[in-house]
């Protein structure tokens, strides 16, 4: 009903499509479906919160619906999710899987919508004459939600079109769920709505040759991942079909690891193999090539675990800490930008670092230019998370 607080359960995974809308008492129940807890447990748990009793039918129906929406670890779920990996194993081509979700699936509704972000108020204005070759190397770029940030990446995207010349991206990625190893690559092409973008198996197979360990065995983590999905949709947008785009698609997972060590992530000998081997297979290849990290900086708040939430008044420091630190990635210096994060135990959640230290360890790049900042502010969840565009040349 309307005014009353609900927690949405919603599947990273998207084994589940359905979304959950739980009162706190039935998400307080849920929250103790983690192994740990027997029905004796979770029943004297319920007690002392809510001071009612709590039947065993009703947890044992609460059990009974999770499973049956995939909701909770089990045979049913595990099936599901063996079904949905084999299936995406075996098809040639990486579906649009947020079209219809996180934006247009239609194409006209998509081009209208995409067109609006770069004409709005915070949009860097409508898109010009090509100009062509300009000297553009590389581009940070968003992987926030269009309705949030499409603008910024706008501005990104803008700047490909007035500086760039290369059909052929390397997108970075940031993969949202474990991977075991920091890096990994798909051969798959990606279809979007208004086009599809094809795999560079040349470069891609180039990587991998040099490379000791295998970069597709976590290539599961690509069927869900919206990071390189959202850079395509604007990719294909800028560069309609029948003009082939090739991309490298690869996921960036977390460097974890050198934050709780303390230690550069080059030190980390899975991190230093992928970037060299990134750099010789380009050489090599000799491609011309536009790299593109898809990176969101800051998640702070209570969305995201801080006991304290955000207020109006801390979103000015947080942006004046994001640009001292987005200092270090115009400066095209790896290791600052690393070290920035470092000094604070990634206390603001940093979901771009990977993909960000990647491109400028592997990038020839003179300058960086940031091109726009933004902070998507939720006032109710007292949470904020920021993100940027930046060009590089």
């Amino acid at each position: 009903m309307s005014g009353e607080t609900r927690v949405c359960l919603q599947d990273p995974q998207n084994i589940s499509e359905k979304a959950l809308f739980l009162p706190p008492a039935l998400y307080f129940i849920a929250s103790h479906f983690d192994g740990h807890h027997s029905l004796l447990d979770i029943q004297a748990e319920y007690m002392r919160r809510f001071g009612e009793l709590l039947f065993t039918e009703k947890i044992q129906e609460i059990i009974r619906q999770l499973d049956e929406n995939l909701f909770l670890e089990g045979g049913r779920f595990q099936e599901a999710l063996k079904q949905a990996e084999d299936e995406f194993k075996q098809a040639p081509v990486r579906e649009a899987t947020f079209a219809g979700k996180s934006y247009e699936a239609d194409s006209g509704r998509l081009k209208a919508q995409l067109e609006a972000y770069f004409g709005g108020p915070d949009g860097p204005g409508p898109l010009g004459e090509r100009k062509g070759k300009n000297g553009l190397k590389g581009l940070v770029a968003p992987h926030i939600d269009f309705q949030r940030g499409g603008f910024c990446y706008a501005h990104a995207h803008r700047e490909w079109w007035e500086r760039g010349s290369s059909h052929c991206f390397i997108i970075l990625g940031t993969a949202h769920v474990p991977m075991q190893y920091p890096f990994c690559l798909t051969r798959k092409d990606f279809k979007t709505p208004l086009g599809t973008l094809v795999a560079d198996d040349e470069l891609i197979d180039a990587i991998q040759s040099r490379c000791p360990y295998d970069l597709f065995h976590d290539e599961r983590a690509h069927r869900t991942e919206h990071s390189i999905e959202f850079q395509c949709v604007f990719l294909r947008y800028l560069i309609p079909e029948p003009t082939p785009v090739k991309i490298v698609p690869i996921l960036s997972g977390s460097f974890h690891e050198a934050i709780s060590k303390g230690i550069s992530p080059l030190e980390m000998e899975p991190v230093r193999q992928f970037i060299e081997a990134l750099k010789s297979a380009l050489q090599s290849v000799g491609r011309d090539v536009c790299w593109v990290a898809s990176a969101d900086l800051a998640h702070v708040g209570l969305q995201f675990g801080d006991p304290e939430g955000v207020k109006q008044y801390d979103l000015r420091i947080l942006a004046e800490e994001d640009q001292e630190r987005l200092g270090y990635v115009e400066r095209m210096d790896a290791e600052g930008f690393f070290q920035s994060i470092l000094r604070e135990q990634d206390h603001r959640r940093i979901c771009g670092l990977p993909a960000i230290y990647t491109l400028l360890s592997a990038l020839h790049a003179g300058e960086g230019k940031l091109l726009k900042y933004g902070q998507a502010f939720t006032a109710e969840a007292q949470s904020m998370v920021s993100f940027a565009s930046l060009a590089f040349y």
